[in-house]
């Protein structure tokens, strides 16, 4: 594809913002006939995004480490009729069963939101030593997608949604000691598994938009879930996210509002023939202005959306998996 075809890092002026819920962005859109799949989708943000697109019509497959656990959550919150399937993201093998088993039973994939992560956890490896964060919220769902990419090309024009965050600005890809071998530092590790969150869907993208599968990253902005279980309250007061009585600092979103920019990325009109973005408040990112004093909470840094970097993110992560669909 020619480079024409790449869409400008640059907001598009929306009709929604900061405020806006998940169930705002999806009114008025017809989802009957397609099929998800939200990783993490029993709890915190992708708990409402799985909400959303159901209400919309559409099938929903959450995959869960805890099958048990998420067809209770599911099902107290009125979403008996998901579908939930087993997968570690953090164990290849789990990873590809799980596909193999979608890929069984579903022909066609139209959208794959790939929400599911941990943050600044204690040092922790798995697989061959890898670092966890790289592993689960990177290598994981690199593998989903490649292992999916029979469905998703059948669809005809499936979305593929990647979670990332304003973490990213923490840490580029250290591709000289991505695994942390010289040195771990939780906040570092998340970033630079951000970053490679965000990367993801520009290489892809680039790789996918010949067969109608275009991608997205998206930062769904400050909200307090379970994605802050290894972080002591102490930690949260002293990074300004609450006060001593834990009372959350003003700009932090709702789960609602959280979900939203994930489901505008997966199912708005206006990215039509669009993709390889970073997204924030349900509209396309500023690049970030580094003069600003939001410059840490706002806007995408350029590494992370990167093209050659992107290009790179993808030949290590193939290496490191054995999986490539593009090979």
């Amino acid at each position: 594809m020619s480079e024409s075809t790449d869409t400008p890092q640059r907001p598009l002026g929306t009709e929604f913002g900061h405020g806006s819920t998940a169930m705002d962005v999806i009114s008025g859109i017809d989802l009957a006939g397609k099929t998800a799949i939200v990783t993490g989708g029993y709890s915190g943000l992708g708990l409402e995004t799985v909400r959303a697109l159901a209400s919309a019509g559409a099938h929903v497959t959450v995959p869960a480490r805890r099958l048990d656990h998420a067809r209770a959550v599911l099902a107290e919150a009125g979403l008996g009729d998901v579908e939930v399937e087993h997968l570690d993201l953090a164990d290849q093998d789990s990873v590809k069963d799980f596909a193999a088993r979608f890929l069984a039973g579903h022909p066609s994939l139209d959208i794959l939101i790939n929400n599911a992560a941990i943050m600044a956890s204690p040092e922790h490896r798995v697989g061959p030593g890898w670092e966890a964060q790289f592993a689960t919220n990177h290598l994981g769902h690199f593998t989903l997608v490649n292992a999916l990419w029979p469905a998703l090309a059948a669809s005809g024009g499936a979305r593929v949604v990647s979670l990332s965050s304003t973490g990213h600005k923490l840490s580029p890809i250290r591709f000289d000691d991505v695994d942390f071998a010289s040195g771990y530092d939780k906040w570092r590790a998340y970033g630079q598994a951000k970053t490679a969150n965000s990367l993801l869907a520009v290489e892809l993208d680039r790789l996918g938009r010949g067969s109608g599968v275009r991608a997205f990253a998206v930062h769904p902005g400050g909200i307090m879930t379970e994605l802050q279980r290894h972080l002591p309250k102490e930690e949260m007061v002293a990074a300004g996210w609450m006060d001593a009585e834990g009372n959350l600092r003003e700009g932090f979103k709702t789960p609602e509002q959280g979900a939203a920019t994930s489901v505008w990325a997966a199912t708005s009109p206006a990215l039509a023939g669009k993709g390889g973005v970073y997204c924030e408040d349900c509209d396309i990112a500023h690049p970030t202005d580094k003069d600003s004093p939001l410059a840490r909470y706002q806007g995408v840094d350029a590494h992370a959306v990167d093209k050659a970097e992107a290009k790179k993110l993808w030949s290590l992560s193939a290496e490191l998996t054995g999986v490539n669909a593009f090979a």
